[in-house]
């Protein structure tokens, strides 16, 4: 049987997502026996490649970067995992969404609480524009399977990954698995 082509991305979010990933202690030997990791924060790959069977994606898409970075992953993925609270609803990184754009969040961390040289970046490559409203993974890419948990436990995570490397579709019910926060 051919290995796994499986892949991590963190969009906008803490990383906790992962830090719960690397929770898996053990299981992530056997892991590391059935997959290939092409694409990760935890590897050193600067472009996501083609063919990538699994994606795990933390995070939700808050600037023009995380769109882009979404296109082109759902593109080489065949199944996209929308991976915790985050890339599921918007959760936390969302908070800024009432405001109503991005301006007043630049305005308070870039004017208003600068101690020095009050200016918003627009060098390009240095701050990626904000998009006005931080968005779940599922309102622009299609999603496969949802994992929601702030961040999902390494159980929850595990109850994902076994039936996939089986070739067989998660089913994930009760409170346990399907619970946010």
């Amino acid at each position: 049987m051919a290995r796994l082509k499986l892949a991590t991305v963190w969009l906008g979010g803490c990383s906790g997502c992962h830090m719960s990933f690397l929770d898996l202690d053990e299981w992530l030997i056997d892991l590391a026996g059935q997959v290939d990791l092409v694409y990760s924060p935890f590897a050193d790959t600067k472009e996501y490649p083609q063919g990538v069977d699994v994606v795990l994606v933390e995070g939700a898409v808050a600037n023009e970067e995380h769109l882009e970075t979404i296109r082109k992953v759902r593109e080489r993925s065949h199944i996209l995992v929308s991976f915790g609270d985050c890339a599921v609803t918007g959760n936390v990184t969302a908070l800024r969404n009432p405001l109503g754009s991005a301006e007043p969040v630049l305005q308070r961390c870039y004017i208003e609480a600068a101690n020095i040289h009050a200016t918003i970046p627009h060098e390009p490559g240095i701050v990626p524009t904000l998009l006005d409203r931080v968005i779940p993974v599922h309102t622009i890419v299609p999603v496969d399977i949802y994992l929601p948990g702030c961040p999902p436990d390494a159980t929850r995570i595990k109850a994902v990954l076994e039936p996939l490397l089986r070739g067989e579709k998660p089913q994930l019910e009760g409170r346990e698995f399907i619970k946010f926060g």
